[in-house]
């Protein structure tokens, strides 16, 4: 096969999802990934819908992943004095399968940690296409040539910046932060609102869950201290046990902040390098994230394969056959239902999550997007 060795940057979820796939269909695959291992905890992220099912069950895992799926039942919704006013839907806050993100990047690296080649502690620090294949610096190895580079490398995408330009053309902020700290807070499932602030304990995303407005600010991605004090001043002065949860926060066991945003890249690949998951249409918080990372993956290495390694040919096919299906990262700002800039929107917010409640079948329109794609059954390489 031709263009066979890859390189795919990212190791949380598409990325090993993609060098499963990639793999079966005889490719010679490296990941490199700037953490020094996978990464444990983070948030729960879900499945749902037919289609997700099938590349979990294509992929041999769906019974280990529902295995490790969390509960995702009824919250409550509480006011000032901690007096429950209404519900937050189970339904609304997982899928039909929710799973915490670090068990689920566990599963799919022992899927193909003996079959594929893992670096971690290291980054990409230039690509450069030439006729024959991509040349890849690193920050700390030796530079090595590539026939391929794939960024699964998120919203804040390396491979992304390097090959096709800086965040700021493609990373649109949608006027929200979210952050995740593990706190000892107590195991109640209850969510407290004051206008562009929302403050959630017990639920599936983490032992304490913050989304509150405010404008973009960059330089602090790297700086804990920083992030931890950003996400104090946006709660300072608030009721219910807000006070008491800021002063938590400097001692949280994990932490994790960054704001809501959308991607949105004209094309999903330049010449050699593509791009899948959260680098080309992620937005955090939408409730499609995994999905789309998944099934993009599989869609992307299968036209690979199919095409024998003509990138040009399967890049297009990924892009035709995969964007529509992603359009619905464009569509969602969690954070405006999350925390409403206004009492106005959160009693409408409260309302609708208690018609919600009653009607549950109106979540399965929400949720349609998710199976809105027919999979091609790619057929694997003689003797697989």
């Amino acid at each position: 096969m031709k263009n066979s060795r890859v390189l795919i940057s990212g190791a949380s979820i598409a990325g090993p999802a993609l060098a499963f796939w990639l793999d079966r269909y005889g490719f010679d695959v490296t990941v490199v990934e700037k953490a020094d291992g996978i990464r444990t905890g983070g948030q729960a992220v879900d499945f749902k819908g037919p289609v997700h099912r099938t590349v979990l069950e294509k992929m041999g895992i769906l019974d280990a992943v529902e295995q490790a799926s969390v509960g995702s039942d009824d919250g409550a919704i509480v006011n000032a004095k901690g007096r429950r006013i209404g519900v937050v839907p189970g339904a609304f806050a997982g899928g039909e399968i929710n799973i915490p993100r670090g068990d689920l990047a566990r599963i799919l690296y022992d899927l193909t940690a003996e079959s594929c080649e893992y670096v971690f502690g290291d980054s990409i620090a230039t690509l450069t296409e030439t006729a024959d294949g991509v040349d890849v610096t690193f920050v700390h190895r030796e530079p090595r040539t590539f026939d391929l580079v794939i960024g699964a490398d998120g919203i804040h995408s390396t491979v992304r910046r390097l090959a096709f330009g800086p965040e700021s053309r493609f990373v649109t902020h949608l006027g929200y932060y979210y952050a995740l700290a593990g706190l000892d807070a107590g195991d109640d499932d209850v969510m407290y609102n004051e206008p562009g602030r929302m403050a959630a304990l017990g639920g599936s995303k983490a032992p304490a869950f913050f989304v509150f407005a405010g404008r973009l600010e960059p330089g602090v991605r790297e700086d804990v201290a920083a992030q931890k004090q950003r996400v104090a001043e946006a709660y300072r002065g608030g009721k219910w046990r807000l006070p008491e949860l800021v002063g938590k926060l400097e001692g949280a066991s994990e932490f994790y902040l960054d704001s809501i945003s959308r991607v949105t890249v004209e094309h999903y690949s330049a010449g050699r390098v593509a791009l899948v998951g959260d680098s080309a249409y992620g937005n955090a918080l939408g409730g499609f994230g995994t999905g789309l990372a998944m099934v993009g993956a599989y869609v992307l290495a299968g036209e690979l394969g199919l095409a024998g390694g003509d990138y040009g040919m399967a890049f297009g096919r990924y892009e035709e056959k995969f964007r529509d299906y992603a359009s619905v990262s464009r569509k969602v700002n969690a954070g405006r239902l999350l925390a409403p800039r206004g009492w106005v929107g959160i009693v409408g917010r409260n309302v609708l999550f208690t018609a919600l409640k009653v009607f549950g079948p109106l979540m399965r329109v929400f949720d349609r997007p998710a199976s809105n794609i027919a999979l091609e059954d790619y057929p694997l390489p003689t003797g697989v």
